[in-house]
């Protein structure tokens, strides 16, 4: 196209995100249509994502124009927004009136792996879903997205395997299929992020994250690294940024203050090495940035409203529970 891509983050810090991403949570079904059938989909609390496989038709999202949906595209759509996919047919044009005045079937996407739209042979399919993913871990980067991300990708990049892999161990009774499900979905996620480097396109801009350097350099290096001995100073020097221009513009990006944030990850760090049950208490504290014990359990009680001790033995509990209902054997 001969556009370049627009000032944002480096490689080296996208890298550093990307690294501590985390899907908690993936449900993905495919989804066949008729020619000119009609999929409503209602909106919900987390984002959802469209994929291409065969034929073509389009996307509707809540007050947003319509996206033509080939195979190959990615369509990711907002929380809380009605969706409407249309397949290509003779009988109607490409206007939303006409779209919405064929009969509709409603869909909660991956309520079930495979969904048929219309009695004819199906023209156009797609792999629809709903996701939740958080970074440092837990800063959502959709939980601002207010308008659709679009991205066509190629064949070769493979995606619509990756996602028939999630969708098959979805739809398994083996041991582990959600963890597995997630991991594949995060496949799809990180060529979407790794392609926020070289997209011209205006999705890219929608996230203050990505199109702001300086504050995901700095978000970068809180993530990979909560137990540093971070301040405000030493981040905005790090950065080349003022104190105040640093805070305003940190503040932007995430809706609340740098400290803040280091706090949570520092917090979401502590609960995934107790859960681990690997290190003691103090141990826990010192990785999280925590020097004194009684200060690690002060702010985690503040944060999670129960101390670390508990929290782990309550972590401990589910852990034998899944474990337990999934057929495993836990050991004495």
């Amino acid at each position: 196209m001969g556009c370049e891509a627009l000032w944002r983050i480096s490689r080296a810090d996208l890298d550093k995100l990307m690294g501590t991403m985390e899907v908690a949570s993936a449900q993905l079904s495919e989804c066949l249509f008729a020619a000119g059938a009609n999929l409503h989909i209602e909106g919900g609390d987390l984002p959802t994502i469209y994929y291409g496989l065969t034929g073509s038709g389009m996307i509707i999202v809540d007050g947003e124009a319509a996206i033509d949906l080939v195979p190959h595209r990615l369509v990711v759509a907002p929380a809380n927004k009605s969706i409407e996919v249309v397949a290509d047919g003779s009988s109607f044009g490409r206007s939303r009136s006409a779209a919405c005045s064929i009969k509709k079937s409603t869909f909660v996407p991956g309520s079930v792996h495979r969904y048929e739209i219309g009695e004819d042979e199906a023209s156009f399919s797609l792999v629809c879903g709903s996701f939740h993913a958080v970074y440092g871990p837990g800063l959502d980067l959709f939980a601002s997205l207010a308008s659709p991300v679009v991205e066509t990708f190629d064949a070769y990049d493979q995606l619509d395997q990756v996602m028939s892999y999630a969708m098959v161990e979805l739809a398994t009774d083996e041991i582990g299929r959600g963890p597995m499900a997630s991991a594949l979905f995060k496949l799809v996620l990180l060529t979407l992020l790794r392609r926020c480097l070289t997209s011209s396109n205006a999705w890219v801009e929608r996230f203050s994250l990505l199109s702001d350097p300086p504050i995901a350099r700095a978000f970068a290096e809180m993530a990979s690294r909560p137990a540093a001995d971070f301040s405000v100073q030493t981040l905005c020097k790090s950065v080349g940024l003022s104190r105040s221009a640093f805070m305003a513009r940190f503040t932007a990006a995430f809706g609340e203050s740098a400290m803040s944030v280091l706090r949570r990850l520092r917090m979401r760090h502590a609960a995934s090495l107790l859960a681990a049950n690997a290190l003691s208490i103090e141990q826990v504290a010192l990785q999280a940035g925590y020097q004194s014990r009684s200060s690690f359990t002060r702010t985690f009680r503040q944060h999670y409203g129960t101390d670390p001790s508990d929290y782990r033995s309550e972590a401990k509990r589910v852990l034998v529970a899944y474990e337990t209902e999934d057929g495993g054997a836990p050991s004495d």
